[in-house]
């Protein structure tokens, strides 16, 4: 499910029969409800994940305002991406305003390897171990997260078949998010890659 195996990384988005989903961490906010930052300013899209997927952020937070916008434009990013996969959708706007267009051609073959084949995502995907790292006076910044794909499974749409990784699979991947600011403030995601095994 990782966004480069089966997982939301854009430039690695290569589908396999395995998972393809990408999240990190435990427990904290549920994927269902948008946070409350990311819903403000910017006329940021409202996006909502059925109770069939959970994507949750554990300890989803920084002390410093600059970098705690990245990980919350980051988090709507990663929600955004997720939830077109879902509504069968690669060309969703909400994911749009969170990509530059280099970004969104990347994240459009993740999506496009589950709905090309006809597949949803399904279960829980934490998404956990955040952190951002600014540079370029605060115009770029670099995202790092894990996610942990141990209860995600892709769903057939028309058969309804469900499928986890193969065995053997490392079920956790670290991810890598290259970001810039827009002239709205908006952090958006410029390039992802992904490293099956690479958590703590």
């Amino acid at each position: 499910m990782a966004r480069s195996a089966l997982t939301i990384t854009a430039a690695t988005f290569t589908a396999t029969a395995a998972l393809l989903l990408t999240a990190c961490g435990g427990g904290g906010s549920d994927s269902s409800s948008a946070s409350a930052s990311a819903a403000a300013g910017a006329g940021r899209p409202e996006i909502t994940l059925p109770s069939s997927f959970r994507l949750t952020f554990e300890n989803w937070t920084a002390d410093d305002p600059a970098r705690q916008a990245v990980l919350n434009d980051g988090k709507e990013q990663l929600r955004a991406g997720y939830a077109a996969i879902i509504a069968d959708n690669p060309d969703s706007e909400a994911l749009a305003f969170y990509d530059t267009e280099a970004g969104l051609s990347q994240d459009r073959e993740w999506i496009k390897s589950y709905t090309d084949k006809g597949l949803t995502v399904i279960g829980e995907l934490p998404v956990f171990e955040p952190e951002a790292t600014l540079f370029a006076k605060e115009t770029k910044a670099q995202l790092r997260y894990c996610t942990d794909e141990s209860e995600a499974r892709t769903k057939d749409r028309k058969t309804g078949k469900v499928e986890a990784n193969p065995p053997g699979t490392d079920p956790k991947v670290a991810y890598t998010v290259t970001m810039q600011k827009n002239d709205q403030g908006v952090w958006q995601a410029v390039s992802t890659e992904s490293k099956r095994g690479g958590c703590s």
